[in-house]
């Protein structure tokens, strides 16, 4: 915490101006960007913390191999997020060019509040990451998952309302605590450990009806 880079990464995280807070969400005096993901998508408190410490040091980390000189109070430079945004989403836009679908980095017209949204994104796609677990072998998977989730950030940004509750709207399976980790990791590692239980002898079927990592992560590559 002594080098600027980490300060100039830790402060730019604090910036929480605008976000609309759940209203059962207890906010923290020193709430970031991170905490918001959490109270809004239902992240495990514990990877928040891991993926704070990840996105900080990743950041930083750019910023003093592409900025060098000294600064007593650096402010996080554009250009280190953009480098940084290009290598974290690297595999996800080639995912998107493959299906023909635009990504779900859409970025504000108010300049003070895009490097806020660049955060947000790459915070988000960590999280994502970060409660994977073994899904993360497959990674098209998670593109899929993140592109949802991104699109679902955009609109709670935006302000947008549900036509039939008329409430703001929310994550799709909601955002209540360890949702993500309950309502989306773990319905499809239940269809993984199936197959896992099938190739061990638990469950009888044939051969050509068994499917691993990579015969699951190919219909991410489907537009279907």
């Amino acid at each position: 915490m002594r080098c600027p880079k980490i300060h100039a990464a830790y402060h730019a995280l604090r910036d929480t101006k605008g976000l609309p807070w759940p209203k059962d969400h207890e906010k923290n005096a020193d709430a970031d960007l991170l905490e918001w993901l959490q109270a809004m998508f239902g992240f495990q408190k514990d990877n928040v913390s891991n993926q704070r410490e990840h996105l900080i040091l990743l950041i930083a980390s750019m910023h003093i191999r592409q900025i060098s000189k000294h600064e007593q109070h650096p402010k996080l430079d554009d250009h280190v997020l953009d480098t940084t945004m290009k290598k974290l989403f690297k595999n996800y836009k080639r995912w998107c060019k493959h299906l023909g679908r635009k990504t779900s980095l859409w970025l504000p017209t108010i300049q003070q509040e895009v490097q806020q949204r660049k955060l947000l994104y790459m915070g988000l796609y960590l999280l994502i990451w970060g409660e994977a677990a073994n899904l993360r072998f497959m990674p098209e998977c998670l593109c899929y998952l993140f592109h949802h989730m991104a699109f679902e950030l955009y609109g709670v940004l935006a302000g947008n309302v549900n036509p039939v509750t008329g409430e703001y709207v929310r994550p799709f399976y909601g955002g209540e605590e360890e949702a993500f980790l309950k309502k989306v990791v773990t319905p499809i590692s239940r269809i993984v450990e199936t197959d896992k239980a099938e190739r061990s002898g638990t469950i009888k079927s044939k051969h050509s009806h068994r499917r691993n990592y990579d015969d699951l992560n190919a219909f991410f590559w489907s537009r279907d």
